[in-house]
């Protein structure tokens, strides 16, 4: 792609792409999600993973084949509009712009609430103000700071799993698995448990800033999803055998509980700190990928058009990363989103699901399209095993979408 004024410049390598990834996925998800998993299936969370683990991939496969074909911003928007119809792809765009930002606003909140609890909503904004300052000045010097937060936040996952694994709290008995909530609990945990692996799409969003992509994010996304899992399932493991299913599914704060339980208090200040970095990490990712879908519609013109300008200098969608900055940074302000997780996951979901489907028209043969037809059960099959309020909402916001689309394209016909 030539550059002009209304592309941008490709300077992401491979290690920086993986770094995105990462920064995505290892945020505060994991400081928070374990517990309600734990809820909803006891120490069938492990198979909640696993399933998670699976969906992930399958969604991976498929958004690297396309992402190497369609290396543009815009990730599955662009996917959907390429290979099933514009409306397809609007639905996609739409499903990750809402669902993302409401997770911009949990995360930015997170921050806070760690930070400084009483005083939560303006450090949430403080925040989005700062990561959206250093969006502005380039994608590369996001690329650094969220190489920083990744090394901090695995440097804490760390301590947490050997502090766990090596005090006498350890119990290998509480690993086996019990399902409390049957098939049902397993799938809802799956469901929320994915919330922390949808990171990887920040990648494909990210297609028109990455040398090379047709080799550099396939193997960028396979990267940052392996490394994830790993860590994901090591942390899953520690605490759970710390604090058992019961334990863990009452507990407000799951790392720092278990580590004081494992008998290092001194190490819960520490955590706390982390999932702070870890939530900015997940906000500088979210901000990051949600800007550049906004630009890819905004260049179709299902967004304001003006929100398409790339700023001369910086080579980066200026317009769109500040809207999308003010609108988090108002609803962090005044709502408290902690609680969207399940209508951030149901969005994300039905995100794949298109990715899925794009995927299965690339190549007319069975054993090509095995994985995106798994993807694609595995992502509604979760979607509707969340809890029924975030269903609720989630349809009820895709509807909105789809009739907006509707009237818009009736007064375009006209």
């Amino acid at each position: 792609m030539t550059q002009s004024g209304s592309s941008l410049r490709r300077t992401l390598g491979t290690a920086d792409a993986v770094v995105v990834g990462l920064g995505a996925m290892l945020g505060a998800g994991i400081f928070a999600a374990l517990g309600p998993a734990a809820r909803a299936a006891g120490s069938g969370l492990l198979l909640g993973l696993a399933v998670a683990a699976v969906v992930a991939y399958c969604n991976a496969m498929s958004s690297a084949r396309l992402a190497a074909l369609y290396p543009a911003s815009g990730g599955t928007y662009v996917y959907g509009r390429e290979r099933l119809g514009d409306f397809w792809g609007y639905l996609a765009g739409w499903s990750f712009v809402v669902g993302k930002t409401a997770s911009c606003a949990a995360m930015a909140l997170t921050v806070g609430a760690y930070v400084w609890p009483e005083q939560a909503h303006a450090v949430a904004v403080a925040a989005v103000v700062a990561l959206t300052a250093v969006n502005y000045g380039g994608v590369q010097k996001s690329a650094w700071l969220t190489r920083a937060i990744v090394t901090a936040v695995l440097a804490v996952l760390a301590s947490v799993v050997v502090v766990c694994l090596g005090s006498g709290a350890f119990d290998a008995g509480r690993l086996e698995v019990g399902v409390s909530g049957g098939v049902g609990g397993v799938l809802q945990a799956a469901g929320l448990l994915f919330f922390a692996f949808a990171g990887y799409a920040r990648i494909a969003t990210l297609g028109e800033e990455v040398r090379d992509p047709a080799r550099i994010i396939p193997r960028a996304i396979f990267t940052a999803l392996g490394i994830t899992l790993v860590v994901y399932a090591a942390v899953a493991v520690s605490v759970l055998s710390v604090l058992g299913p019961d334990g863990l599914g009452m507990a407000p704060a799951p790392l720092a509980d278990a580590v004081r339980a494992a008998g290092v208090p001194g190490l819960v200040p520490v955590v706390r700190v982390g999932a702070a970095v870890a939530a900015l990490g997940s906000l500088l990712a979210l901000i990051l990928g949600v800007s550049r879908t906004t630009l890819a519609m905004a260049r179709d013109r299902h967004l304001p058009g003006s929100l398409a300008a790339v700023h001369p200098r910086f080579q980066v969608p200026h317009r769109a990363e500040l809207a999308v900055g003010a609108v988090v940074a108002a609803l962090a302000a005044t709502v408290d989103v902690r609680g969207a997780i399940g209508f951030s996951s149901f969005g994300v979901l039905a995100y794949y699901a298109v990715a899925n489907a794009s995927a299965w028209t690339l190549r007319p043969t069975p054993a090509a399209r095995f994985v995106p037809v798994v993807g694609f059960i595995g992502c509604v099959t979760l979607a509707f095993a969340l809890p029924w309020v975030s269903v609720v909402v989630g349809a009820a916001v895709l509807g909105a979408g789809a009739a907006a689309y509707g009237v818009r394209k009736r007064a375009t016909s006209r």
